[in-house]
């Protein structure tokens, strides 16, 4: 399907300043080391790339960062792909400047010229992005530098900013004539609570003020030159900006979940971080999507209403949403199927932009803390080389065929779902339009919705594992049926195969199986038959349907005889009955369904389950028990609601073959029992570490199967996952 609509794509390369610190997210991607990686972002047939030549990064660096955009650029240019560079992202320049520093319109045109002779081939630039978004953050709410929280200093560094990307773009234009500016801005929209409503229409003018600057609109009786006078800018500064327009050849529309607000001066209804004010009232303000019951205008309205304001061509620049991996193809579907509507009745909307390709690092904090917090986007950067994910998957479709189908589409997003309303439903002022959500939802799109939403189905419903899956899908908006034991044998081939044909899952995760290590020393036939014959027999009926498979393994494949943590090539060797059955399930799965995605794991703890290691010892610590645990056996521990998250996501990226996942760490069992002790603040006097011999287990274990994978790290580390799991029991409501 010819939409009409371009397909490009951007990276995240905030390049912020707090007090004396840089946060780079280059950097932090490691982009800059690997320029090669852009290739896979090419290949996905993107028509355009948003691509940084960083001010700060040249000031700093010079001839090291000219070498990585030259390859950069020089790598998009041989693949066909237009480039629209940025120069400054979130920036504040040079550690001698800052927003509001009357010198730095000057200093910056001087480096844009230097960028447009060393690249005169490039045609589109985003000299700024968002200037109103890195005004509100660096000088209403002192977030970033220079840390400013008036009125006067936003005004400043508006009116330096436009001012700047208006020389900026006269300075390309002596080298590149025909150079079109992009220019790229956070639209949301603000509700408000009757009492609040003046200032919910401000920052719905407010909120236009980058496009109405460059456009030379804001003079006279403009709602927002009030406020810039008011401010302290002056009519003789913002003359200039009228005389001499800099009109964007394309609108740049970013627009988030979280760009739209809800203004209450009823603070008591909401966290105490919420609250701020503007000296007249004081108030709460908040995701709009978490409180208005009729929901959100979202995309499609912000679009609207930017074409018929300006009537200019629109792109959206960003489309990204930090979530679960069936959430953000379920926003980057009603983003593009928005842009297409626009597009059907009329509008001048040129391309929808994936944003993040590469993932981002700390947005959760606004890059104020470095915390490690990784988003992936179109590619997962935690592996040897860039992963696709499902974006990647959706997006190469987008570009090449203008469509994209997937089960979880069939289902609405999680905004789009009663359970999003975190705070009591508010009366807005100005209520979301809702009659055109509904418009959306039922017009015909190039992202389909074809029926019922097929399910997961979950193999082994009542153990620790069936459970947390359907937990999980539950949370994510993944419809499952879940099947217990008792319900189907999977080593009946054609029971399997009318189950399969019953329910028409597109994706089968099976959790079943036997389970007692020890026990499977002398019980070999039942352990066999549940964990080889039946593991077998799933692979073939979903081999046969075409169907996902997930499977999972143990680290108890391994014998031990490593001192470093094990990876997917390590040959098995088991020691125990239960290690050779699973070591014969993989070679089993792998060969009858070689799409199968089979899981090695190990150790697990769940607040939701009373009976693994870690809630026990917690508890027989608690009674003042005396606890052993085994001090030179090494293992990975796995935080249970991780894993099935990461296993959902990689059977969403439609991974195959073996993977490892556990939680980033090796511990000993005795260490672990006293990590999670000193987590849960109770006391672990009564533990006592034992060799492994004075347990007389009646199964081997290696000594050590600590696992790692040189596929990719997805899991948080051991003392992140501890630390959650003790808030979750409170341990237990402080015994």
């Amino acid at each position: 399907m010819d939409t009409g609509i371009a397909v490009w794509g951007g990276i995240e390369c905030s390049y912020i300043r707090v007090g004396d610190r840089y946060f780079d997210q280059l950097e932090r991607s490691g982009l800059y080391d690997f320029p090669e990686e852009l290739d896979r972002l090419t290949a996905l047939g993107i028509t355009a790339l948003r691509f940084p030549v960083l001010w700060e990064r040249v000031c700093t660096l010079g001839d090291r960062a000219w070498a990585w955009t030259d390859a950069g650029l020089n790598r998009l240019r041989a693949h066909g792909v237009t480039p629209i560079v940025t120069l400054l992202h979130h920036g504040s320049g040079p550690r001698d400047l800052d927003l509001t520093s009357a010198r730095f319109p000057a200093r910056f045109a001087a480096f844009a010229r230097t960028v447009a002779r060393r690249y005169p081939w490039v045609e589109y630039y985003t000299p700024i992005n968002e200037p109103l978004t890195t005004a509100r953050f660096a000088t209403l709410y002192g977030l970033w530098y220079p840390h400013a929280r008036s009125g006067r200093a936003f005004g400043r560094a508006m009116l330096v900013q436009c001012r700047a990307i208006g020389e900026a773009m006269r300075a390309i234009r002596e080298v590149t004539p025909h150079a079109q500016l992009v220019q790229t801005e956070d639209l949301g929209k603000t509700y408000a609570t009757d009492v609040l409503e003046y200032q919910a229409e401000f920052e719905n003018e407010r909120r236009w003020l980058t496009f109405d600057l460059l456009l030379g609109r804001v003079t006279g009786d403009h709602p927002i030159a009030h406020y810039l006078r008011w401010a302290g800018v002056r009519e003789r500064e913002l003359a200039p900006l009228a005389e001499r327009p800099c009109p964007p050849d394309i609108v740049g529309i970013n627009h988030y979940l979280t760009s739209e607000r809800f203004l209450d001066h009823r603070l008591t209804r909401y966290p105490a971080a919420t609250w701020g004010g503007n000296g007249h009232h004081r108030y709460a303000d908040v995701e709009a999507v978490r409180v208005l019951g009729n929901g959100v205008a979202g995309p499609y309205e912000m679009l609207r209403e930017t074409w018929r304001r300006y009537r200019l061509p629109i792109a959206v620049t960003e489309a990204q949403l930090a979530c679960t991996r069936e959430q953000q193809i379920r926003w980057l579907a009603e983003v593009w199927n928005a842009a297409t509507r626009l597009r059907r009745e009329g509008g001048d909307l040129r391309a929808v932009t994936a944003w993040s390709a590469f993932g981002a690092f700390d947005w959760s904090s606004l890059l104020t803390r470095d915390d490690g917090q990784y988003e992936p986007g179109l590619f997962d950067i935690r592996a040897p080389h860039a992963r696709p994910t499902l974006l990647a998957h959706m997006v190469k479709s987008l570009a090449n065929c203008g469509t994209f189908e997937h089960p979880v589409l069939n289902a609405p997003g999680w905004w789009r779902c009663h359970h999003r309303l975190a705070y009591p439903v508010a009366v807005s002022s100005s209520p979301a339009p809702r009659a055109d959500q509904e418009e959306q939802e039922t017009s015909p799109s190039s992202v389909q919705r074809n029926g019922a939403a097929r399910p997961v189905l979950i193999v082994g419903a009542h153990g620790t594992l069936g459970r947390a899956v359907a937990r999980a899908c539950a949370e994510r908006g993944l419809t499952n049926v879940a099947v217990a034991r008792a319900d189907l044998d999977v080593t009946d081939y054609e029971r399997v195969a009318e189950t399969l044909s019953t329910v028409a899952p597109w994706c089968v995760v099976n959790c079943a199986g036997f389970v007692r290590v020890d026990d499977a020393e002398c019980q070999s036939p039942a352990c066999r038959s549940a964990n080889v014959d039946g593991a077998g027999t799933l692979a073939r009926a979903c081999a046969e349907t075409d169907t996902k498979l997930v499977a999972f393994s143990t680290d108890l494949v391994f014998d031990g005889e490593k001192t470093a943590p094990y990876v997917e090539s390590d040959e098995p060797r088991p020691l125990s009955e239960y290690g050779r059955a699973k070591a014969d399930a993989e070679v089993t799965i792998l060969a009858t369904a070689p799409g199968a995605l089979v899981v090695r794991t190990a150790a697990f703890f769940d607040e939701h389950d009373d009976y693994n290691f870690v809630t026990r010892t917690l508890r027989a610590l608690i009674a003042g028990d005396e606890s052993v645990a085994a001090s030179d056996v090494v293992v990975s521990p796995t935080y249970v609601p991780d894993l099935v998250h990461a296993v959902l996501d990689l059977a969403l990226d439609n991974e195959r073959g073996l993977w490892h996942l556990t939680s980033d760490g090796a511990l000993t069992w005795e260490e672990l029992a006293r990590r999670a002790a000193r987590m849960a603040r109770v006391s672990a006097a009564s533990l006592r570490g034992v060799p492994l011999a004075e347990l007389r287990l009646a199964a081997a274990r290696p000594k050590y199967s600590a696992l790692t994978s040189e596929r990719g790290w997805m899991m948080p580390t051991i003392d992140h996952a501890l630390a959650r799991y003790a808030r979750s029991r409170a341990w237990e409501r402080t015994s």
